[in-house]
């Protein structure tokens, strides 16, 4: 049999052996290579990256909007940026509404220095550059979301503050 303390450790390492476990298996889950084209423009997750057209558009068709977001900075250069996981496509039309490009956006995660924590079915996000800090990803525990969303909301505002000479955000 074994003595009261003896059990609680072995609880605590099939706890551990699980969480192990559970991170192993999920960064070998995301390492898998996404199924992108050559010809498809790839990007990370709330990033931007420039995209330059052959000719002029006079318009810009994004297909999903929540996955992907498009700011036209001139008629031959616009900055695309990865707002959630997925695919959909950009169509860049001229002013005689011919097609320019036709092109899938593939929406990636970053996973450099990227590491994820798996709490039984609470997953949570963290950047370690030099150090780990919280990260606000899609699928990631709410609650840990909403902290790090209120504290990211007082830091602009803060910042706001000191850029308007004290007068608070822009709200």
């Amino acid at each position: 049999m074994f003595s009261r303390s003896q059990s609680h450790m072995c609880m605590l390492s099939s706890a551990y052996l699980a969480a192990l476990v559970s991170v192993t298996l999920l960064a070998a889950f995301l390492s898998a290579p996404q199924v992108a084209r050559a010809s498809d423009l790839v990007i990370k997750y709330d990033q931007s990256q420039i995209l330059r057209l052959p000719t002029a558009a006079s318009e810009i068709i994004i297909g999903n909007p929540s996955i992907a977001d498009v700011t036209v900075q001139s008629s031959k250069m616009l900055v695309v940026t990865g707002k959630s996981f997925g695919i959909t496509n950009i169509i860049a039309l001229d002013s005689k509404k011919n097609i320019i490009q036709d092109q899938r956006i593939v929406v990636q995660r970053d996973q450099s220095k990227v590491i994820n924590v798996q709490l039984g079915a609470v997953r949570r996000s963290y950047n370690c550059s030099s150090q780990c800090n919280p990260t606000i990803t899609v699928g990631d525990d709410t609650k840990l979301l909403q902290v790090v969303a209120a504290s990211s909301k007082l830091k602009i505002g803060l910042s706001e503050a000191q850029t308007n000479g004290g007068r608070g955000g822009g709200e």
